[in-house]
């Protein structure tokens, strides 16, 4: 059963079909001048010299491990199209979560993580709330599987604070134990919850079940662990793996907590404080290079490529 629009309904339609042209305009500005932007920022000598001290079985294992990354994490808006029943068709949810992640990663986290994926969902058709729901599950299963890891590695010591660092070993077991305590309390509230939905000051709360907790946690540990064996391969190895991992970890909460888009400078600083000494600054310079190279900028050329061919396809 159909209803016929009214005159008034049908002379609103071209204007509102107009101004939604002219801000997917400007959104597509925006989206250049940031990439214009993130190009500017990189010494493309540098990633160059870098790439060529490495062995290419090196590049090319790093470069495979990279891509497993991304696709691990494609899937994480798979647990909210099983979650939220959404229409969206599964290659499309994860082509939308892979744009949104490279973008994420090199141009932080309000462009990528959200305005990118809440207007790539809105194109599909999902209206509000269901996009809002998919980005917050999202999130929360990034740092589900990251709490699981850290909190293990700090609390039982896999990782050494530097001796000028003014975190000690301590307050890491602490942290780590801290962690363990939240991802529990969050599986506990997914199994036990009499209530799928709360409202606090206005802000609305949903909680997954047990088993799409447990998916969250175990597809977000693959990722985390996938990423520290790129930079384990990139770092040849020099260390063990768990101690890679580990510090990788700390690295990722230091960006955030800096707010640096693409965690420029944290991500080298953390890493030469607990592997300079060990491995040499150049080694570990070089690896963090061919790590920006292949895990944020590769990934950002097809992101963007794929986001425009969408875009055209939505004004066909």
């Amino acid at each position: 059963m159909s209803a016929t629009p009214t005159p008034e309904a049908a002379g609103r339609r071209p204007a509102r079909w107009r101004w939604g042209r002219w801000l997917s305009g400007v959104f597509a500005v925006a989206v250049v001048a940031l990439l214009a932007w993130a190009a500017r920022q990189v010494d493309w000598h540098e990633v160059g010299d870098a790439l060529r001290q490495l062995p290419l079985g090196v590049l090319a294992g790093g470069a495979a491990l990279c891509a497993l990354s991304h696709l691990i994490y494609s899937g994480y808006d798979l647990i909210g199209k099983r979650w939220a029943h959404h229409a969206v068709p599964t290659r499309r949810v994860m082509l939308i979560t892979f744009i949104s992640y490279a973008f994420n990663l090199n141009l932080g986290s309000l462009v990528g993580g959200v305005a990118m994926r809440l207007r790539l969902y809105a194109r599909e058709g999902l209206r509000h709330p269901i996009p809002a729901k998919i980005l917050a599950l999202s999130m929360a299963s990034n740092w589900l599987g990251y709490g699981l890891l850290a909190g293990g590695l700090f609390l039982f010591g896999w990782l050494e604070p530097p001796p000028d660092w003014h975190v000690g070993d301590a307050a890491l077991r602490g942290l780590g134990g801290l962690m363990w305590v939240v991802v529990s309390a969050y599986l506990a509230l997914c199994a036990f919850s009499p209530r799928r939905e709360f409202r606090i000051r206005g802000h609305d709360f949903f909680v997954p079940s047990l088993r799409l907790a447990l998916m969250q946690l175990v597809i977000s540990s693959a990722n985390w662990l996938t990423m520290g064996a790129v930079l384990w391969v990139l770092l040849q190895q020099g260390v063990d793996y768990g101690h890679t991992l580990s510090v990788l970890l700390v690295a990722a909460v230091a960006g955030v907590i800096a707010h640096v888009p693409a965690g420029l400078g944290v991500l080298e600083g953390v890493f030469i404080a607990f592997l300079g000494p060990t491995l040499g600054h150049g080694q570990v310079l070089a690896a963090l290079i061919a790590y920006r190279a292949l895990y944020y900028l590769a990934p950002l050329s097809i992101a963007a490529v794929a986001y425009f061919v969408l875009e055209a396809k939505a004004r066909r």
